[in-house]
């Protein structure tokens, strides 16, 4: 990000010069911000060259160093971290804003989740003509779409509802009922999605229907694809070539990715915050040789670790884990009270080791993730393995 923090202090308008005539595509939401900017890339790749971010830096200094790289291309697919979205907007005027999903992430960071809802929806109102792309199945993210001009929503799902019991316009209960949810005694509720997806499909606007084959895992994923399609038909592309095109995104900075460890064959899945570990859960492999969960503490994962509380590690009551990173000592004491049979190893590398040879599921906060890759690269790099 060097050149972006470089290029910002010598001329503060660099990023509004830089996104100028570009047609953009932000994407922003607490969870899935990465994987849908790429499955957007894809989509939007279908109609021209895509500058998009190659490391999910997604706040001003990588979005300027990101357009800088891509001068030429007529369209951009920026992740956009949720406190920047206002501001970022302003700069780059986006043609299609992603609102994937609002959760508590970070508070000594971030704050009250409530609060980056009141932002968006300000953002929001300042360009009228924006396409907003919202998840309709997140109360947060539709109370800061719902007074939108130009709103395409989504059934993308919902599957972390504690941070929306009561209602951010009126301070109301949230009724919910299936699928369906509203704010007792308001007109708030649920609008009725264009697209919308199944186990088998994607579905749009005009009765369209299409296989929806996905390289990645997990019911939040095709979420995200079909939030990735609606974005990019928005701004022209085909439907039935968007679909196609997110399918064949794999692997996300390298989440989701398959390392030879050793006698291991790890796969990486990353989580920062209670709804994105719900998710990550679901996708764990319950045949795989052993499971380790690794978590730090440092600035970038938010030092206060209360949220693994709220984590429902009960799903392991009946599976060995190895509990590792540098709070693997806080992380021990949570799968105690959750009665999931664990060990300790608080370096990851150890604690992959530690498990029965072949398939090992690794879930990680984000530095026990970044951290582990690069170990993992260095391993690689010394025995001369090159990757994919």
């Amino acid at each position: 990000m060097i050149g972006g923090l470089i290029a910002a202090r010598i001329d503060p308008s660099i990023m509004q010069r830089l996104a100028a005539g570009k047609r953009t595509a932000v994407v922003t939401g607490t969870n899935g911000k990465s994987t849908t900017t790429k499955m957007t890339t894809a989509a939007l790749g279908t109609l021209g060259e895509v500058i998009s971010q190659a490391d999910g830096a997604n706040m001003d200094a990588g979005i300027i160093a990101t357009l800088t790289l891509g001068r030429t291309a007529p369209y951009a697919a920026i992740e956009v971290d949720e406190l920047h979205v206002p501001h970022v907007s302003d700069a780059v005027d986006p043609e299609v804003l992603v609102l994937l999903n609002l959760s508590r992430d970070q508070l000594d960071r971030v704050g009250e989740i409530t609060i980056i809802e009141k932002r968006l929806r300000e953002g929001i109102a300042r360009h009228p003509d924006m396409v907003v792309v919202a998840n309709c199945d997140d109360v947060l993210v539709t109370s800061a779409a719902y007074d939108a001009q130009n709103v395409v929503w989504v059934a993308a799902g919902g599957g972390w509802a504690n941070d929306s019991i009561s209602c951010p316009r009126s301070g109301e209960p949230i009724v919910r009922d299936g699928d369906d949810w509203w704010s007792s005694g308001t007109d708030f509720r649920r609008p009725t999605p264009t697209w919308w997806f199944d186990d088998e499909s994607i579905h749009g606007p005009d009765g369209f229907t299409a296989p929806l084959r996905l390289t990645l895992p997990g019911k939040a994923n095709r979420g995200n694809a079909t939030q990735a399609v609606a974005a990019a038909v928005a701004m022209g592309a085909d439907p039935a070539a968007a679909v196609e095109a997110v399918g064949t995104v794999g692997e996300v900075a390298g989440r989701y990715g398959v390392r030879q460890v050793g006698e291991h064959s790890v796969r990486m899945l990353l989580a920062k915050n209670p709804a994105g570990w719900q998710e990550a859960l679901s996708m764990i492999d319950p045949d795989a040789s052993g499971l380790v969960i690794a978590v730090n503490g440092q600035v970038p994962d938010g030092e206060d670790l209360s949220w693994l509380w709220d984590v429902r590690f009960e799903h392991f009551e009946n599976s060995a884990v190895v509990a590792s990173g540098e709070r693997a000592a806080d992380l021990g004491v949570r799968l105690l009270y959750a009665g999931a049979k664990h060990t300790t190893v608080d370096e990851p590398l150890a604690a992959i080791a530690s498990c029965p040879p072949g398939r090992v599921d690794v879930l990680a906060n984000y530095t026990a993730f970044r951290d582990l890759g690069v170990a993992i690269d260095r391993i690689e790099r010394s025995a001369g393995v090159s990757r994919g």
